[in-house]
């Protein structure tokens, strides 16, 4: 059985998508401290430079919530091409603040493959077999995420 992924992987940004992310950090951490761990497990954001810059547009992150990501939780933050990270950082009076939070992760070997370009491919009918193991790719398509049901015959090419 598959197990859906949070509600906060599977939908386009909106600010609503964006509170989310808070929401599933806490019910994750919850969880965690729920299993009496005797060590205090670090639960923390990982995601790609991309998704750390887009704090930086406007209406798409409450203010709140990001102050909360980097305060409460941290980031682990995955190099892209295109993205200068430690610049955003520097730039951004939030993140600077607790920047010793944020961890880069430089990628030895580049791997421009994101889930916004999954979730782009998807909703324009494109493969993305080899991308995407094929147990998701039919839940995705069973489910008509990202209105993959008219597309189905396209996801497996």
């Amino acid at each position: 059985m598959i197990r859906r992924p949070p509600r906060s992987t599977l939908f386009p940004y909106t600010t609503l998508f964006r509170s989310r992310t808070v929401n599933v950090l806490h019910h994750h951490q919850q969880q965690l401290s729920n299993n009496n761990n005797t060590e205090r497990t670090r639960l923390m954001l990982l995601c790609g430079a991309d998704v750390l810059q887009s704090f930086a547009v406007p209406n798409l992150w409450a203010e709140s919530d990001i102050k909360e990501i980097v305060r409460s939780y941290g980031m682990v933050v995955i190099t892209r091409n295109d993205c200068d990270p430690l610049k955003f950082i520097h730039e951004s009076d939030v993140l600077y603040r607790h920047r010793k939070n944020i961890h880069i992760v430089r990628e030895y070997m580049k791997n421009e493959i994101s889930a916004t370009h999954m979730r782009r491919a998807l909703r324009r009918g494109k493969s993305v077999k080899y991308f995407i193991p094929d147990a998701a790719i039919e839940y995705i398509r069973s489910n008509n995420l990202y209105g993959c049901q008219d597309k189905a015959e396209t996801l497996y090419s």
